[in-house]
C-alpha cells in the first residue's frame, strides 16, 4: 500500500515537472536563442514527451494526453501559416473549447459523451461492473444523470477556454507557460468533485441503486 501511495507520488511530481515547470524553462532557455516564437513551439515538447510516456506506460491515449497532442498539432499548422505567439499559446485551450462544445451537443442530442467515456472505461475495467452500468443505460433518471454530467464538463471547458483566452493576451508568454496549466488543472479538479458529489447525490435519490 505504501510503495502504491509512493508511485502516484512520484507520477504526480512528475506530471507537474514535465506539464508546468519544464515548459516554462524550456521556453526562457530557448528565448535568447531562437526567438519567442521558436520557444514557445519548444515549449511544447516536455509535455508531448510526457504524453508519449504515459501512452507506453498504460498502452493507451487518455483525454488529457489528447488535449496535449492536438494542440501541438495547431501550433504545428499555426507556426506553418504564421501565426503569432499569442495564437501559438491557444493550442490547449482550442482543443479543450472544441471538446467542451462537442460534449454540450451531445448531451443537447440524447448521445452524452460521459456514458459513452464512462462505459469504455469500465470495458478495460471489469466485464462485470460493465455488464451493471449497461443495465441503467434506458432508465430515465439515469439517462438525465448522465446528461447533466456531460453538460457540465462541456460548459467547465468552454468556461476554461474563456478563462485562457483573456490570461494569453493579457500575460506576459512565460507567465502564462505557468499560470495557463494551472487554470486548466483547476477545472478538471473542479469538474472531478463535482462529478463525485452529483454522482454521490444521485446515488441517494435512488439513481443506480
Amino acid at each position: 500500500m505504501t510503495g502504491m501511495i509512493t508511485r502516484k507520488r512520484l507520477m504526480m511530481a512528475l506530471e507537474i515537472l514535465f506539464n508546468f515547470l519544464l515548459p516554462w524553462v524550456v521556453y526562457r532557455v530557448a528565448k535568447p536563442h531562437l526567438g519567442e516564437i521558436h520557444a514557445i513551439m519548444a515549449s511544447a515538447a516536455p509535455p508531448m514527451l510526457w504524453s508519449l510516456i504515459e501512452f507506453a506506460r498504460k498502452r493507451r491515449v487518455d483525454a488529457i494526453s489528447v488535449m496535449v497532442l492536438g494542440g501541438i498539432g495547431l501550433s504545428l499548422l499555426g507556426f506553418a501559416l504564421g501565426g503569432s505567439p499569442k495564437l501559438l499559446l491557444m493550442r490547449e485551450s482550442l482543443i479543450t473549447g472544441l471538446i467542451g462544445v462537442v460534449f454540450i451537443v451531445s448531451a443537447l442530442i440524447g448521445r452524452p459523451l460521459m456514458y459513452v467515456l464512462a462505459s469504455a472505461s469500465l470495458k478495460r475495467r471489469s466485464a462485470e461492473d460493465s455488464a451493471e452500468f449497461e443495465a441503467y443505460k434506458d432508465d430515465p433518471a439515469f439517462r438525465r444523470m448522465m446528461a447533466v454530467m456531460t453538460l457540465v464538463w462541456g460548459v467547465g471547458f468552454v468556461a476554461e477556454t474563456a478563462v485562457r483566452s483573456v490570461l494569453v493576451f493579457s500575460l506576459p508568454v512565460g507567465r502564462f507557460l505557468i499560470i495557463g496549466p494551472v487554470v486548466g488543472y483547476t477545472t478538471v479538479g473542479l469538474l472531478m468533485v463535482w462529478t463525485f458529489l452529483y454522482g454521490r447525490r444521485a446515488e441517494k435519490r435512488g439513481v443506480m441503486s
